[in-house]
Parts: structure tokens; C-alpha cells; sequence
């Protein structure tokens, strides 16, 4: 495998970045003298105009007298409010998502039969096309789950038999096969990081089309495919509160500006993932679930106040957390005094989380909830009106869900791979061994349960060869460096601290279990003067 990332000095990498913001920076007077829409708002915080939607309306404020007005916040699908659809599906004990996806495309609430055709239709649509698991997902494993998602979406395309046809019937068609297959995607594209990267069990289901989409989501991410029904319908109120939010969010936007282009779906759809990924956006969730973990790490008890509000400052003074000197999870550019979305998810993360190792983390969340606003206030004189939003407990609720990590959270990876973590020549071989080791080192860390302390650690493969012992003999083989780094902000970074006796189980395991290495050494150099990876 070939290393497709060139190497480029860093020095002179900084050189060319100095000339990029030299001749790139624009003054930002300028965006107020030509009355500039950054993200699609005014200066003073309300929407503009982009476009007429009958599907949703997101409502936080109202204007009088120019004024915003800060009003509980409001969902509403076609005319009916989220919380009235969730509500009727818990008395009920029935799975509404599939009811919400009818209701979104044809803008009203199915009768008993059309819904149970749409069931069978998306139940039958689940199934991928011939070959398309080995030649897309298996053959192509990726770090991260939605990066393989747009591209298997895109992937499709050559699938269709019909793809460039942009007419109703044909849109309508691409579009309910996508709503059956994306979650299959996702959960196939799990199960073979899994194989690829941690070296464990790959286990594909195949599709039971007796299943809702939630079922069919738990089913096929757990090896044993068993899950309770309460977990199930917890999954499904996640799924209709991220249906729809709006026409003029970052992904949903990307979607009309390409389709505006009259291309295909397939391209449409896989530019709205891309947008969804983003840390702003719909990763925004990982970036809550970072943030937690910083506060866990830097406060005796999560639940003390005091405590919490001092590291919120700290947060917000750039002296902790990821040095952006945001509190993720707080403030929303519509919603005002409360985001209906995260209320429902509050209450049940409430409930899901009372008396389990989780109850502090939820309390945790209370309390950023109820300072952020406070801490603001004191500090930047902002008395903004702030609430929750969906992301502060969408993390905490997936994690009751025993949703794997891999598909919310993820520890930063070079676009290149293994590859940039092999000195010298790079073979199939070398691949093999570096592969092998990483995932030990990978799975020692979690098992010893520190890998959420370590912002970044992997194993490099060196070009160093020593002489050895196995056995009686000599032997002539490899040098594996392990490197585990702490960080705010990836500018500078310390080396990790892990414990001697799990440095020592990792290097007797990569020793003995991977064939072609001897020798196993740690690095324990600071950035500056050295880099986190080893190119």
C-alpha cells in the first residue's frame, strides 16, 4: 500500500499557512457594511429567509417591535407537534419512527393499512444489493463510520439502474430504499472497523424483516441480536427526534443547494452526510461527550456545584477543556428558553439512568444545564436567554442504549491510516504486523478502562530490526513504539502517563502474539519538540 499523503516539511508547511492567512483574512467590518448572512442569520440572532417548506417549523421566538421573544420551543412535523407524536407512540406502546418518515414525505398521518404497506416496503428495502457488503463496505473499512456512510450512499449509484432520473416517482423510490438501507450501512460499517481495527469478532446479520428501524438498528449492531423493548422504543424516539429540523440546517441546507444543481440523489445525499459530521453540527454529540469526559478528569465530584462551575470557568477562560472556550450541548440559534428535543431526552435519560453507574453523569448534565447561563453572566456580562440542546443528552441516552462508542465517539485518526505509522517501505506484511499490534495496544488501554484519559494512542511500527531471544533462539525482528499523548488542543501535547503493568501486559502481548516483533519501546517525548505521529 502506497503512502498517498506526501510529506511535507513542517516548517514549510508554516510558511505556506503564514502566506495563506496573509493574503486570505477579510476585515470583519466588512461583513456588516455589506450586509453579509453569516449562517443564514441576522446580526441580532433571527433567521432569514431561504425558502419555503410546508415539512417543518422550528419555532423558538417571536417578533415584536423587532424584538425576539423568548418562547418554549416548538417542534412541528407537517401541523403536529413532535411531542403530541411521541406521546401517542408511548401510550400506545407502539414505534412511531416509520409513521413519522410517511408523515414528513406525503404531509399527513398514515391510515392502519398505507402504514403497514410502508413497513413491508421499507422492510423488504433493507436488504443491500448483490456483492455491494464485500465490494463497498468490507473491502474499504474506514476509521469512521460517517465518512464510510456517504461514501457506500454514494457507492449506490452504481447500483441503480435508474440514478439520474430526477422525477417524482423515481426520487421517491431512491429516497424510501435509502431510509431502509442507511441504517444497515451504519451498523455493517461497524462491525467491520470492529474486524479491521481492533482485531475482534465481525458478526453480520442478516435482516430480519419483522423488525421496526429501531429494532433492526439493535439487532444488528449486538452480537447475541437481543435487546429490550425498552430500549428499543427509546432508540425510536431518538430516530423521530432527528427526522427533520428544518430546511435551513447546515446538512439539510447542503441537500437543496445540490439538488438545486439537478443532480442525483445519491450525490445530494451524500453531501448532507459530509455536512452532518461536522463537529457544529450533527457531531456536535461527540463533542459533549469530550467535554464530560474533561470535567470527569479535572473535578473530584461531578456532582458538587461548586466544583463543576469552577471548571466551567475554566472551560470558558480557554485554561481547560479543548481550548475552543465553548461548553458544548448549551444555546441554539432558534430555540430560547428550551429545545423540545432535549426536554424529551432529559426525562428519559432521566429515568433510563436512576440507580446505574450512569446517574452522576445525568446529574452532571443537570448542572451544566442550570450553571452555563449563570457562569456567562458573571464572566462576559452575557444575559442571553440559554437553554439546552439536543446534544447535552443525546450522548448520555445512547450510551444507556449500549449504542457501541464507534458509531458517537472516536479519537482523532490521519486521513492516510496505519500507513503514516510505518517508517520505510510499506508492505502487505508490515501492514499486518503494525495492524496486530495496534489493535492490542488498543484493547489493553480500553480494558484497563483509561482510553477515555488519552486524547491519542496507537503503535508505530519502526524501521529499527535487534537482535532477540524466543525460546532458544535468536531471532531478527522488528521494534514497535507505542505513543499515547495528552492534550486541550493538539497544538502541544504531553505524553500519557499509563501505568507500568499495563505498558508491561501490552509489550509481553505484542511480543508474543505478533509474529516478526521482539522489542517493544514507549515514548515518552513531549510536543514540542516532537510531533504527536511518528512520519
Amino acid at each position: 500500500m502506497a503512502n498517498y499523503i506526501s510529506s511535507i516539511p513542517q516548517d514549510a508547511l508554516n510558511s505556506l499557512c503564514g502566506e495563506i492567512d496573509k493574503y486570505n483574512k477579510i476585515n470583519p467590518a466588512y461583513f456588516d457594511r455589506f450586509q453579509v448572512k453569516r449562517g443564514l442569520r441576522n446580526s441580532d440572532g433571527t433567521g432569514v429567509m431561504a425558502g419555503l417548506t410546508k415539512i417543518c417549523s422550528v419555532q423558538g421566538y417571536y417578533v415584536e417591535d423587532g424584538e425576539r421573544v423568548p418562547i418554549d420551543g416548538r417542534l412541528i412535523y407537517r401541523g403536529i407537534d413532535v411531542r403530541e407524536i411521541i406521546s401517542g407512540c408511548e401510550q400506545e406502546g407502539r414505534f412511531g419512527f416509520e409513521e413519522v418518515a410517511w408523515l414528513l414525505l406525503f404531509g399527513t398521518l398514515p391510515s392502519r393499512r398505507r402504514l403497514e404497506i410502508f413497513k413491508s416496503v421499507l422492510a423488504e428495502s433493507r436488504e443491500l444489493p448483490n456483492e455491494f457488503i464485500e465490494d463497498m463496505i468490507m473491502k474499504a473499512p474506514s476509521h469512521n463510520i460517517m465518512n464510510k456512510l456517504s461514501r457506500s450512499v454514494l457507492a449506490l449509484y452504481s447500483y441503480d439502474e435508474n440514478p439520474d432520473d430526477i422525477s417524482i416517482e423515481n426520487v421517491l423510490r431512491q429516497s424510501i430504499q435509502l431510509l431502509a438501507q442507511v441504517p444497515m450501512i451504519m451498523s455493517y460499517a461497524y462491525q467491520v472497523k470492529r474486524r479491521n481495527f481492533y482485531h475482534e469478532s465481525m458478526y453480520l446479520h442478516p435482516v430480519d424483516k419483522t423488525l421496526s428501524t429501531a429494532e433492526s438498528v439493535l439487532y444488528s449492531i449486538r452480537a447475541d441480536k437481543k435487546f429490550t423493548p425498552e430500549e428499543a422504543h427509546m432508540l425510536d424516539i431518538c430516530l423521530m427526534l432527528h427526522a427533520e429540523h428544518g430546511g435551513g440546517n447546515n446538512s439539510t441546507f447542503a441537500t437543496r443547494v445540490l439538488t438545486s444543481s439537478g443532480t442525483d440523489t445519491y450525490s445530494a445525499i451524500a453531501a448532507g452526510i459530509g455536512s452532518l459530521k461536522g463537529p457544529k453540527h450533527g457531531g456536535a454529540n461527540i463533542k459533549v461527550a469530550e467535554m464530560v469526559e474533561y470535567i470527569k478528569q479535572g473535578v473530584e465530584d461531578i456532582t458538587d456545584a461548586d466544583q463543576v462551575a469552577d471548571f466551567l470557568k475554566k472551560i470558558l477562560k480557554k485554561e481547560a477543556g479543548d481550548g475552543s472556550g465553548l461548553i458544548y450541548g448549551m444555546g441554539h440559534a432558534v430555540y430560547t428558553l428550551s429545545d423540545p428535543r432535549a426536554v424529551i431526552l432529559k426525562s428519559h435519560a432521566r429515568k433510563f439512568s436512576e440507580n446505574t453507574e450512569f446517574e452522576d453523569e445525568f446529574k452532571l448534565l443537570e448542572l451544566i444545564e442550570t450553571l452555563t447561563p449563570q457562569i456567562l453572566a458573571e464572566l462576559r456580562g452575557d444575559k442571553k436567554i440559554m437553554c439546552a440542546n439536543v446534544d447535552l443528552y443525546s450522548g448520555l441516552v445512547y450510551k444507556l442504549l449500549g449504542i457501541p462508542e464507534d458509531l458517537v465517539w472516536r479519537q482523532p485518526f490521519p486521513g492516510p491510516g496505519l500507513a503514516v505509522r510505518i517508517l520505510g517501505d510499506i508492505t502487505e506484511e508490515k501492514l499486518n504486523i503494525l495492524k496486530d499490534a495496534d489493535a492490542i495496544f488498543r484493547e489493553e488501554v480500553k480494558i484497563a478502562g483509561i482510553d477515555r484519559d488519552i486524547n491519542q494512542y496507537f503503535a508505530v511500527l519502526t524501521n529499527v530490526h535487534s537482535v532477540g531471544v524466543m525460546g532458544d533462539a535468536r531471532t531478527y525482528d522488528s521494534l514497535i513504539a507505542l505513543r499515547a499523548v495528552t492534550t486541550d488542543d493538539f497544538m502541544t501535547a504531553d505524553w500519557a502517563r499509563i501505568p507500568f503493568d499495563v505498558l508491561a501486559k501490552v509489550s509481553n502481548r505484542i511480543t508474543n502474539e505478533v509474529k516478526g516483533v521482539n522489542r517493544v519501546v514507549y515514548d515518552v517525548t513531549t510536543k514540542p519538540p516532537a510531533t504527536v505521529e511518528w512520519e
